[in-house]
């Protein structure tokens, strides 16, 4: 697939062998508003696949900190010192507690007895940080048994302790902070209960105390940062897949994610052996990241809430299970009562658990997802149901209506036809192709009806070796070729009104899915060169696009390149988007008319490698934006665009 697309990208770009002394001249009509952006146009796709959630942005370092995953001491190991004897018990109470059905009685009969938990591949500790461990614990009769929380290298070496002592026979919280005395990517805790005795345990949690805005038992502070680092337009969540579940019993709720997090019923993640060739049968979803933590972060990052529901109907990939449509009541309710839950005031039943959780203020939810990918009559009849429940009493909300998962073909074509007929708000095309298709198909929206439906070009990115394979990489290539094709969304955001790049992340060690956006380990993340693509189009997004020609046509691969422009409207700015898809550079001469005058000076940002297969890592970035100055004369702009480039320039108008 490389040798081909480098042979075309080589044919295209080779009546420019003899360009460097004839630039080609690119005309920008700066007063020909062609279409408003939206500020929702480039946004976040979150969903909880590649230990994206627990293991990931969700900094609780414990897992299974409940006892809930399939095996109820999943990820623990019994271990005593000094002689120590006793034993663990689960307790299950499944009739008492259905949503936390099981604890554990560590029963000491002599010295010092208790578990060790390994983590979500380790644990990554950091030298000088708070760490906060809490339990929930309750003393047998007559027992005094102390807990010891102790942070251990691989080796044994103990880098931070805390003691507690429990001090009643009812369930109690109970929290000491200690500081980590080492950086360790791989640690893990001992919890060691001390004397002769039983205790109850449950919750068992360890968090540092820098957090995101340090909100305790919070999300990861580096990863979100690279979430706001994008100023996004939305973020969607909670997944694609997730919210359909692998069947209807482990399909998202909602409900049960938000509140005490020791009341929010965990299941097993809809990924946990989805992949032969990545089985991750400890992945499961403890929604300590819930509906309430996803739109708090969307508030965080400047971003419109964008959730999405289940339909009634299961993965289609998987079971395919079906609600009777005489049994849709329940969730379609669900999604009435989170509008509610956003936006209702503290006189609904909704709203005020939303100001009683710590938020009086409304989150101003104005678009919501029905179903994620399905396909089918099935998924019209249940769409249609849940269309007249939301628009009769909330008309006001725009509903993403999905069109299944492929850009073309017969499931594609029968949503696409229908959804039109029945004018829906906004239609959500998924394209996980390879790089070539997105060059082929950057002016796919040129001819979409303006009065139709908006799109929301809601999962892309493009696949190096084939979809959904373990070897596809994040490398330049893919990234160069979805900034090509992001010019077409651009060109036509008067029918492209939101695109999100999928997945958003995936640990080094835990991935099912690739390629992803940005990456991580137990202590650091980059930011892949896909990344640093989205991000210069959302922070230089502009507000109006105006045309930019060569050669009185729109700039859609001609000599290998491929070009939008907008204005901004709040700074006063021209913003030109310019792609040298080429292995040679080009010389290129911007003409910009209708307006007074540009500014002499303005900042061009390059985004380039030589090397197509350049990836960025852990180690440093290979591939990321590069700032400097330009000087501009007589509305015209100047510039030697480098091989294999993704360019942005950025002037002042008079």
């Amino acid at each position: 697939m490389k040798n081909s697309l480098l042979m075309l990208l080589a044919l295209a770009g080779g009546t420019m062998a003899y360009g460097q002394a004839k630039p080609a001249v690119y005309v920008v009509k700066a007063d020909l508003i062609k279409a408003h952006v939206q500020p929702t146009m480039y946004g976040i796709f979150f969903e909880d696949i590649n230990m994206a959630a627990d293991g990931g942005v969700y900094a609780e370092l414990v897992k299974n900190r409940s006892f809930e995953f399939g095996a109820s001491l999943m990820g623990w190991t019994e271990h005593s010192k000094n002689g120590g004897k006793g034993n663990v018990k689960v307790i299950d109470r499944s009739t008492e507690r259905p949503e936390n059905p099981h604890y554990i009685t560590i029963d000491v009969n002599a010295g010092t007895y208790g578990l060790n938990n390994e983590g979500f591949r380790g644990m990554g500790i950091k030298q000088g940080e708070t760490y906060s461990f809490s339990v929930l614990a309750r003393q047998h009769n007559e027992s005094k048994i102390k807990l010891i929380a102790e942070l251990v290298d691989a080796k044994g070496t103990v880098i931070g302790s805390g003691e507690i002592s429990p001090d009643d026979a009812n369930w109690k919280r109970y929290n000491v902070k200690f500081k980590a005395t080492a950086t360790v990517q791989k640690a893990s805790l001992n919890i060691w209960a001390k004397n002769e005795g039983l205790i109850d345990l449950d919750m068992i949690s360890l968090f540092p105390e820098h957090t995101w805005k340090n909100r305790p038992g919070g999300l990861r502070a580096d990863l979100v940062q690279k979430l706001y680092d994008l100023h996004p337009g939305f973020l969607r969540f909670p997944g694609g897949c997730i919210v359909e579940g692998r069947d209807l019993t482990n399909r998202y709720q909602w409900k049960k994610s938000i509140g005490d997090i020791d009341h929010r019923e965990n299941i097993i993640n809809r990924w946990n052996t989805e992949f032969k060739h990545r089985l991750t049968t400890d992945y499961y979803q403890t929604f300590g990241l819930g509906f309430m933590e996803y739109f708090m972060t969307a508030e965080d990052i400047g971003a419109e809430p964008l959730p999405i529901l289940n339909c009634g109907m299961a993965c289609q990939f998987n079971t395919g299970q079906l609600a009777p449509m005489d049994q849709l009541d329940p969730y379609i309710q669900d999604a009435l009562d989170l509008i509610e839950f956003a936006n209702g005031g503290p006189d609904t039943k909704w709203g005020k658990l939303r100001a009683d959780l710590g938020h009086p203020k409304t989150f101003n939810l104005k678009l919501m997802g029905v179903g994620n990918e399905q396909w089918g009559e099935q998924y019209i009849e249940r769409w249609k149901v849940f269309e007249k429940a939301i628009k009769s009493k909330y008309p006001y909300m725009k509903l993403i209506s999905s069109v299944g998962p492929d850009p073309d073909g017969s499931k594609f074509d029968f949503l696409n036809a229908t959804f039109r007929g029945f004018h829906a708000d906004i239609l959500d095309e998924h394209y996980y192709r390879a790089p070539k298709w997105f060059l082929d198909n950057v002016k796919r929206y040129d001819n979409y009806d303006r009065k139709g439906p908006k799109i929301f070009a809601g999962e892309y990115a493009a696949q190096s070796v084939a979809i959904a394979s373990p070897d596809n990489k994040n490398n330049w290539q893919c990234a160069m070729s979805e900034a090509a094709f992001m010019t077409g969304l651009e060109r036509n955001a008067d029918v492209v009104n939101m695109a999100s790049y999928a997945p958003l992340f995936a640990h080094v060690e835990g991935w099912q899915w690739t390629p992803d956006l940005i990456w991580f380990d137990n202590l650091k993340s980059f930011a892949t060169p896909n990344y640093y693509v989205q991000q210069l189009y959302s922070v230089n997004k502009g507000t109006d696009v105006v045309p930019v020609t060569l050669n009185n046509q729109t700039v859609t691969g001609q000599n290998g390149a491929f070009s939008s422009a907008v204005l901004d409207a709040k700074t006063h700015e021209l913003v030109i988007k310019i792609i040298n898809t080429t292995k040679t550079a080009q010389s290129a001469n911007f003409v910009v008319k209708g307006t007074k005058g540009l500014k002499a000076t303005g900042i061009l940002t390059t985004l380039q490698s030589n090397n197509l297969d350049a990836v960025n890592s852990l180690s440093g970035d290979i591939v990321s934006p590069k700032k400097q100055s330009i000087t501009i004369a007589n509305n015209s702009i100047k510039l030697n665009l480098k091989p294999y480039s993704f360019n942005v320039i950025r002037v002042k108008l008079n």
